[in-house]
């Protein structure tokens, strides 16, 4: 689809990492973006993100649990900016441990933001891209989405979710002119990986292939490549530096 000022995009996350990459990347093409956040600090330093870089766009506060919150904001979106032509799911949380030791709510809590979200952003906007028989979604997935990772059950099987997910939808969606892909990324250089010791970061990078963690804007690209790709749909890119080839 071809991206312009008139192009809504709402990224949930937006806040830092990845999320915020994305914004960034949309708002420098043009695009109106919006970018969720769990607090209203969050949301806020979004709108101060958007206004330094002089994009057009709003920061808004959204808890992706809540149904109603979700169909709220974007009946919000859809009457301050227009429609959203372009959904990234990439709002997520982590909650690790080993299986023998997970509570259950450690479990529900993450498939229901990490996967639920997702079905509840996507369900809410695709009504709207239908109509206008034009759009795309974008699921943030992860590489022990497709290659597991021990102490992470509930984190691996929200990620993997997501890719069968977006197969789905790819099929439903697909007649109407709506693109749906994913994307896994593998490790990428954040403010976390930013406090780690060099030690730690040569282990994590040991069993990658080009010897180094990855670049927001390596994700954030993707993402506004698969946005443009009119014949892409029901893929997933995996983005990890050959940690996992399959």
């Amino acid at each position: 689809m071809n991206i312009s000022e008139q192009t809504v995009v709402l990224i949930t996350g937006a806040s830092r990492g990845i999320g915020r990459g994305v914004l960034a990347a949309f708002g420098k093409i043009g695009a109106t973006v919006i970018g969720t956040a769990t607090s209203a600090n969050g949301a806020e330093s979004i709108n101060s993100f958007i206004k330094e870089n002089a994009f057009k766009g709003a920061g808004k506060v959204l808890d992706v649990n809540n149904e109603e919150a979700v169909n709220q904001l974007i009946e919000e979106i859809k009457k301050e900016f227009g429609a959203v032509g372009v959904l990234v799911n990439n709002a997520g949380i982590t909650d690790d441990n080993l299986l023998m030791k997970m509570k259950a709510e450690s479990w529900d809590k993450v498939i229901s933001t990490n996967l639920g979200g997702a079905f509840r952003l996507s369900k809410a906007v695709c009504r709207d891209m239908m109509k206008a028989r034009t759009g795309s979604i974008i699921n943030i997935s992860s590489v022990v989405g497709v290659m597991g990772n021990a102490g992470q059950a509930n984190y691996s099987a929200s990620k993997a979710g997501l890719i069968g997910f977006t197969k789905s939808l790819a099929r439903e969606l697909g007649s109407r002119g709506i693109s749906v892909n994913a994307i896994a990324p593998g490790f990428i250089k954040t403010d976390m990986t930013e406090q780690m010791t060099e030690e730690q970061k040569n282990k994590l990078t040991s069993a990658v292939a080009l010897g180094t963690l990855g670049e927001v804007a390596d994700i954030a690209d993707a993402c506004v490549f698969l946005a443009r790709a009119n014949y892409i749909t029901g893929e997933t890119l995996n983005i990890n530096g050959g940690l996992y080839m399959l």
